[in-house]
């Protein structure tokens, strides 16, 4: 999917590859051989499904900067290839000249899979007129509240929402959370491996149509 003059393509699960003049991944895993190098990597939390040092391998070189949870720290610290690491908790923001990056809250309101108090988080990613909020592992939470004003004309609010269940919002949920966002573009991640099937994405678009939010369920590349 192209939007604004950058390349967003769906890795599987909650992986993405976000490309302009620099080269962005969020969460790699079970990713294809062949992909371009990084220059940056975002870790949402430190699960094996989210941070991956098998497929980091894949993608990491040189100067690799990775921005990462504390929970994620041990594993991207045993990589032998010259990187840049930096450790995030919820409520940061960084200007890395080419992208601006917020951190924000991702947790379980009902569920004991991600506690607040762990500091996992969601990523809010601002590329010239593209704002991209992946969620991250998280319930339909309050912080959500904080992201209704970057819907404006001028930009283009695309919002990546996790729709599997149990460990994360279900696609009833993700549409609340959608109507809270009022994102251009909603798409439903954290399906089609672990947990969650293409049904949950199809039902997170049909509900989302009664509220005229655009959704759009890409493939796995």
């Amino acid at each position: 999917m192209n939007i604004g003059g950058i390349n967003l393509r769906w890795l599987g699960h909650s992986g993405f590859l976000i490309q302009n003049s620099k080269t962005i991944y969020i969460d790699p895993f079970k990713i294809n051989e062949g992909l371009p190098k990084a220059d940056l990597i975002l870790i949402t939390h430190g699960h094996y499904d989210h941070c991956s040092f098998e497929d980091m391998g894949k993608i990491v070189q040189d100067g690799t900067r990775i921005i990462m949870t504390a929970d994620s720290q041990s594993k991207v610290a045993r990589f032998q290839v010259p990187i840049r690491m930096e450790v995030i908790s919820p409520g940061q923001e960084l200007d890395l000249g080419f992208v601006k990056i917020s951190s924000l809250s991702a947790y379980n309101i009902d569920k004991p899979f991600h506690p607040k108090e762990e500091g996992l988080v969601g990523y809010l990613i601002k590329i010239n007129e593209v704002i991209i909020y992946h969620a991250g592992d998280t319930d339909l939470i309050p912080e959500m509240q904080k992201l209704t004003g970057y819907n404006q004309q001028d930009k283009k609010f695309i919002a990546l929402l996790p729709v599997g269940g149990r460990f994360t919002m279900s696609a009833e949920e993700a549409f609340e959370a959608a109507k809270i966002i009022k994102p251009t573009i909603a798409i439903p991640i954290h399906w089609g491996s672990i947990i969650g099937s293409i049904k949950d994405a199809e039902e997170f678009k049909e509900l989302c149509k009664t509220e005229g939010i655009n959704v759009e369920i890409l493939e796995k590349e």
